[in-house]
C-alpha cells in the first residue's frame, strides 16, 4: 500500500521532493493544495509541475479510508465510521458548540488499556493508526464540512477517540505539527486536547516535547483500590507516580490540566469518593480542573450505570465547596451510539 501524504510535515514534504530534484516551491504549492484546496487526487493540482504530480502519485496517495457508516444527531453531532486500507474501522466524531467546531480522533485500531467501563476497549489493539491516517480524519470531516456549502471549518481537536494517544506517541506528535501548521489547516495549537489514561513517563515526554497543546488526564477514581478496580492500567501505574507526572507536568509547562471523571452509579460517585478526589487535587488546584462525564451505557459493560442527577449535582457541589473548579459536561450525539467505540463495535459484531 503506498503511503498516506498527510501524514508528512511541510518540512518532511519539501525534504522529499528536494532530494528528487523538485525546487521548496513545489512543496508548498502540493501543501496548499492539500490543505486550502483541499483535492483529494493529485491531477487537480493543476498548476504543479506534470513530473511532480507523477512522482507523488507513484509513491503516495491522498485518502486512505472509505466512510462506512455515518450518523447524524439531533444536535448536529455527526459520527463517522471510517474504514481503513486494512478493514479495519475507526470512528471519528463532529460536535457542534457555541465556541466552535470540535472533531475527536481516533489514534489507535481498538485499545489495550483496558478500562471496563469503556466501549474503545471491547477489542484490543490491533495497531496504531499512522500519523496520516490520523490527519485524513480531520480532512475528512472538513471536506463534509466543505460539501455541505456551510462555510465552517474545524476550529477545535479532541484527540481523545478509541485507543490511547500517549501508546502511540510520535504518530501523535507528528499529526500535531502538521494540523497546527500555520500555512495549512492552522489549527490553533491551544484549541487542541490530548487525553491520556495516565502513562507516566509519556506524561513527562509530552511536557518536554514543547507542544502548545492542553493535556486531559482521565483518572476516573480518586484512591489505588477503586482505580485498579476498574482501570487495569492502575495496577501498573498507581496514583502515587501518576501524580508525580502530573505536577512535572504542571510545573514544566505552566499550563493548565483537565481531570476527566466519569460518573459510574454506586462505584466512584458517592460523596465519599468527591471528598477523596478533592484531597486529592488539593495542593494543585488552581492549575487544574474536573471534568464530570455523564456515563453512556454499554451493552457489554452491563454492571455499569449513569449516576443519578442528584449525585451529579452532590459530587459537583462538593468538589466546588472544596475549591477545587469543575464542570459537568455537555454531552453529545446521545442518539447515536455516543460512547466511543460503539458504533464500531456493533459494526463488527454485526458483520461476525
Amino acid at each position: 500500500m503506498k503511503t498516506s501524504i498527510y501524514g508528512l510535515t511541510l518540512q518532511q514534504l519539501t525534504a522529499w521532493l528536494g532530494e528528487r530534484g523538485h525546487r521548496p516551491f513545489r512543496a508548498q504549492q502540493v501543501w496548499e493544495y492539500l490543505y486550502r484546496t483541499r483535492v483529494t487526487d493529485f491531477s487537480l493540482m493543476t498548476d504543479v509541475n506534470p513530473d511532480c504530480i507523477q512522482l507523488l502519485s507513484e509513491h503516495f496517495v491522498i485518502e486512505t479510508m472509505t466512510q462506512h457508516v455515518k450518523q447524524e444527531s439531533q444536535d448536529g453531532t455527526i459520527k463517522f465510521l471510517f474504514r481503513l486500507q486494512d478493514g479495519n474501522l475507526i470512528e471519528t466524531v463532529l460536535m457542534r458548540h457555541k465556541y466552535g467546531l470540535s472533531v475527536c480522533v481516533t489514534t489507535q485500531v481498538g485499545c489495550n488499556i483496558g478500562c471496563s467501563f469503556c466501549a474503545s476497549g471491547l477489542l484490543a489493539k490491533s495497531r496504531d493508526l499512522s500519523g496520516g491516517e490520523v490527519v485524513e480524519q480531520i480532512m475528512r470531516v472538513q471536506l463534509e464540512l466543505d460539501a455541505r456549502g456551510e462555510q465552517e471549518k474545524v476550529t477545535h481537536i479532541v484527540v481523545m477517540g478509541i485507543g490511547e494517544p500517549f501508546d502511540n506517541f510520535e504518530n501523535m506528535k507528528n499529526f500535531i505539527h502538521i494540523i497546527t501548521d500555520h500555512k495549512g489547516l492552522a489549527v490553533a495549537a491551544r484549541r487542541i486536547t490530548v487525553s491520556t489514561s495516565g502513562l507516566a513517563k509519556k506524561m513527562r515526554e509530552f511536557a518536554d516535547s514543547g507542544l502548545q497543546v492542553n493535556l486531559a488526564l482521565s483518572l476516573h477514581a480518586p484512591n489505588n483500590e477503586l482505580r485498579t478496580k476498574i482501570m487495569k492500567i492502575n495496577k501498573a501505574i498507581p496514583l502515587e507516580p501518576l501524580m508525580e507526572a502530573v505536577d512535572y507536568y504542571l510545573e514544566k509547562t505552566n499550563r493548565r490540566l483537565t481531570i476527566e471523571y466519569i460518573l459510574l452509579r454506586d462505584v466512584n460517585d458517592h460523596k465519599k469518593e468527591a471528598l477523596e478526589l478533592a484531597q486529592l487535587l488539593h495542593d494543585k488546584k488552581k492549575r487544574l480542573y474536573v471534568n464530570l462525564i455523564p456515563y453512556n451505557p454499554v451493552d457489554e459493560h452491563s454492571q455499569y450505570q449513569r449516576s443519578e442527577e442528584r449525585s451529579v449535582l452532590e459530587f459537583y457541589d462538593t468538589l466546588k465547596k472544596n475549591g477545587i473548579n469543575c464542570k459537568i459536561r455537555q454531552e453529545h450525539g446521545s442518539d447515536i451510539d455516543a460512547a466511543c467505540g460503539q458504533l464500531r463495535s456493533k459494526q463488527i459484531n454485526k458483520e461476525a
